[in-house]
């Protein structure tokens, strides 16, 4: 799925400077102040000059004022380069937490349309160029204001000298506005080559054992290094486009000065001016022509306006609608998904017309092939993804209703992989709508079979996640003990049980049934022990339920038999011979 802004929306950057108009109005206070001592101290070394060639005493009150002027001036540049670089880090980290949010406040199928590694790169790398537009910009106005102040004081000191600076006027604004197009064109090639490398290299990182064990560590050290050509080659137009630029100002500027000091002299010969108005005018015609900072200002908004419009589609993200509604008090949590569908992305249906009934403190497992849209289903149950079409209530009440906070305390998950957040083991836990208490950690842990591994760790529960070796049925435990630590009326299990051996998964299907008529459990389940244990089995085939009904009820058919991958009864299989196949309401059942 492809990100766009909502149109009419408000730029990042303006949000950010509204956010911190204190610290940017200092800076602009600064930099003007910094400007405006820069433009006073030529008319007061030429006043002083005058005063010095006309003889008599030494102006020591012009001196002290020019010595004034450039102390001012350096005291405010310094205020100036502290006050950008603290403003510049508080508006990255304010933009990146507000990016942050938005994207996990939105619905996760939209909110990580992006590659991995390309979500990341406009989270940091990114958030950076975007943040530092409003420092920038507020700096800059020094970078304008030397070139008009300069070009007033020439006017103000001779209109034919100022004249001489105007000429070159047009090449000074071609040669800005050529180096802001070309820098914002080649920085946003470096940025997508940047965000390709980022999203090949996550890529590897998650598959790491497979390299490991296919061999092929070399060709993914090719395939992730392999855009670093292309990004090179942006890189080095970049410093092209600065070094044209520096080159084309560094003959023009030169030039340009040398006529106005040729035009001040022959003004100073013809008696229209006095060496000191000499001095000035040199002086202006230097702060008039020297860009440098006004060409390293606009270099760095054009990157600042390529990275923030990266980041728009994550800050325009709608978040989870809903209206209010909290989930009927004292309900035993029953769940129905009423002609549910979900489209993929580019692609085909996931989910069609899916018609299901899990009574409140039931357990319904969910079986189907690789692909059938178990995963897909689970999310919906539990609203991380909403249905592109039908409706999903718990208790009676539509999800898409319920305030977010409250739904996510009455619902529980559990998943193959889980995140492991928190500094320790019991932090990781504790970690969900709410931190569990010690106490509830412990039980939980005893109920997901994890307490004895844990009691093996250096520090027990303390001992830091990142110390703790962990295998996959190990770190699945812990996943399963932050959903028992935070007991609500629906606990959605995806998958979460396929790395468990078959003696914990049974202590911890016991522990599962033991929550029986209070809190409903929809299980993702593989294995036959999980189907069978489960009150109800929900049979899902290419997105649709094919059946629903008792696990040995669809025993019966050979293609259930055959989700499993034997023909022989195993545990928890009953005789073929037993009830047939029950079908799902409006299934597609053969």
């Amino acid at each position: 799925m492809r990100l766009h802004p909502r149109p009419g929306t408000e730029s990042g950057t303006r949000r950010l400077a509204r956010q911190h108009p204190a610290a940017l109005l200092g800076l602009l206070l600064c930099s003007t102040g910094g400007a405006l001592a820069a433009l006073a101290l030529p008319a007061a070394l030429g006043h002083t000059v005058d005063r010095l060639v006309d003889g008599g005493p030494v102006p020591w009150s012009g001196l002290l004022l020019c010595a004034a002027l450039t102390l001012a001036e350096t005291g405010f540049d310094a205020a100036a380069a502290v006050t950008g670089t603290s403003t510049t880090a508080r508006l990255t980290a304010s933009l990146r937490t507000r990016t942050a949010a938005r994207v996990l406040a939105a619905e996760p199928r939209r909110a990580l349309a992006l590659p991995t590694g390309d979500l990341t790169a406009r989270l940091t790398a990114r958030t950076a160029d975007a943040a530092s537009a409003p420092v920038t910009a507020a700096g800059a106005v020094a970078g304008v204001l030397l070139p008009l102040g300069a070009l007033v004081g020439l006017v103000l000191i001779d209109i034919w000298t100022a004249a001489a600076l105007l000429l070159g006027a047009p090449l000074l604004v071609a040669l800005l506005r050529a180096f802001t197009r070309r820098t914002a064109d080649a920085g946003a090639d470096y940025q997508r080559a940047q965000s390709l490398i980022a999203h090949r290299l996550t890529e590897a990182l998650d598959g790491a054992d497979t390299i490991r064990a296919a061999r092929t560590g070399a060709h993914e050290h090719r395939r992730v290094l392999e855009p670093l050509t292309a990004l090179a080659e942006h890189g080095r137009r970049t410093w092209a486009v600065y070094g044209r630029a520096v080159g084309r100002s560094g003959l023009l500027l030169p030039l340009l000065m040398l006529l106005v000091v040729a035009v001040a002299g022959l003004r100073l010969h013809a008696g229209a001016i006095g060496v000191g108005d000499l001095v000035a005018a040199s002086r202006y015609a230097s702060l008039a022509v020297g860009i440098g900072a006004l060409t390293g200002a606009l270099g760095s908004l054009a990157r600042s306006r390529v990275a923030s419009q990266s980041l728009e589609p994550l800050l325009t993200l709608a978040p989870l609608p809903h209206r209010g509604l909290g989930p009927a008090p004292d309900a035993p949590g029953h769940l129905e998904l009423r002609d549910v569908g979900v489209e993929q992305d580019g692609g085909g249906p996931l989910l069609t017309g899916v018609h299901l009934t899990v009574p409140g403190g039931t357990s319904l497992a969910v079986v189907g092939r690789s692909g059938s849209g178990k995963s897909v289903l689970a999310a919906v149950a539990g609203r991380l993804l909403d249905p592109d079409t039908g409706s999903v209530l718990l208790d009676g009440v539509p999800m898409d209703g319920m305030e977010p906070a409250r739904l996510r305390r009455e619902v529980a998950y559990a998943f193959a992989r889980p995140a492991l957040p928190g500094v320790t083991v019991e932090d990781t836990i504790a970690y969900g709508p709410w931190t569990a208490s010690p106490e509830a950690v412990r039980d939980a842990a005893r109920a997901a079979r994890a307490d004895g591994f844990l009691a093996l760790l250096p520090y027990g529960y303390a001992t830091p996640v990142a110390d703790a070796p962990l295998s996959g049925g190990e770190r699945q435990r812990l996943g399963l003990a932050r959903a028992f630590a935070h007991p609500g009326r629906l606990m959605i299990l995806d998958d979460a049980l396929s790395s468990l051996d078959t003696v914990t998964e049974h202590h911890v299907r016991r522990a599962l049934d033991a929550r029986a008529g209070h809190c409903t459990r929809v299980i993702v389940a593989h294995r036959l022990s999980s189907a069978a244990r489960a009150d109800r089995v929900a049979w899902l085939e290419d997105g649709r339920i094919r059946a629903t009904g008792r696990h040995h009820e669809l025993w019966a058919d050979p293609d259930y038999r055959a989700v499993f991958r034997t023909d022989t009864p195993a545990e928890g299989s009953v005789p073929a011979s037993r009830t047939p196949v029950t079908p799902a309401a409006g299934s597609g059942t053969r």
